[in-house]
C-alpha cells in the first residue's frame, strides 16, 4: 500500500501515522519519523526504521499556515518525497497543534 492510499483509506490518526512511517521503509527509505510541536518544541512521535542521521531530511509539517509537526527521512530515494508525504499527512498531525476550540476535520 503507498503512502497515499495509506492517507486516503483514513481512520485514527495514530495508526495512520504509524503506517506512513513504516510504508516510508518498506519503499527504501532507512528511517522515518514524525515529530509533533508541543509548546516550544518538537517531541519525536512514530517512527520506524534505522536512524541515519547524517543522510536525514527534515521538513516541517503545516496545517492550515500554522507549524504542527516535523517529518525526518532518512535515506529518502528522491529529494522530494519527504515534502510530498508531509503534505499528505498534515491533517493527521493534529496532536500537538492547539486548534483554539475548534472541532476538528481532516
Amino acid at each position: 500500500m503507498s503512502v497515499e492510499e495509506i492517507v486516503a483509506a483514513g481512520g485514527d490518526a495514530d495508526d495512520v501515522l504509524r503506517a506512513v512511517v513504516a510504508e516510508l521503509v518498506e519503499d527504501g527509505c532507512a528511517w522515518a519519523g514524525i515529530w509533533f510541536v508541543e509548546g516550544q518544541r518538537l517531541e519525536l512521535g512514530p517512527e520506524a526504521g534505522v536512524p541515519d542521521e547524517a543522510h536525514r531530511v527534515r521538513v516541517p509539517i503545516e496545517f492550515r499556515d500554522e507549524r504542527v509537526g516535523e517529518l525526518g527521512v532518512d535515506g529518502a530515494p528522491e529529494p522530494a518525497l519527504a515534502e510530498r508525504v508531509a503534505a499528505l499527512i498534515s491533517p493527521y498531525v493534529l496532536l500537538g497543534w492547539d486548534t483554539g476550540g475548534e472541532a476538528w476535520a481532516p
